[in-house]
């Protein structure tokens, strides 16, 4: 199985800081592609094109948008970080809220990063 590391971006790709840099370091992220699957990484936008942080509700679709993806990609692992809870500084429970709402498919897992918050 292809394992991907899921991560908050900002629409311009800019990844610059935290978890993106991560990405575009180690799991083929690519700098000016702020959303969706690239290499073995899968951007979801928290902040704007000016970094400017995103209104939740904004987030929470493209959350739901990743985990329909991951749905019909059983055969991906999805290693999902605390997105938007870092550098855009919405509230971990609120994410932890939507993933539990919408419901994560079996090959979405939690990273070790989320023991901060838990």
């Amino acid at each position: 199985m292809k394992h991907i590391f899921v991560f908050g971006s900002n629409k311009a790709g800019i990844h610059g800081k935290g978890a993106a840099l991560y990405a575009l370091k180690n799991y083929g992220a690519v700098y000016g592609q702020g959303f969706g699957l690239w290499g073995n990484s899968y951007a979801i936008p928290t902040k704007g094109y000016n970094l400017e942080p995103m209104e939740y509700d904004d987030i929470e679709l493209s959350i739901r948008e990743f985990l329909n993806f991951a749905e019909v990609n059983p055969d991906m692992i999805f290693e999902f970080t605390p997105v938007g809870c870092g550098l855009a500084g919405h509230d971990p429970k609120r994410v932890l809220h939507t993933l539990k709402f919408y419901g994560c498919s079996g090959n979405v897992l939690l990273s070790n990063s989320w023991l901060e918050y838990v």
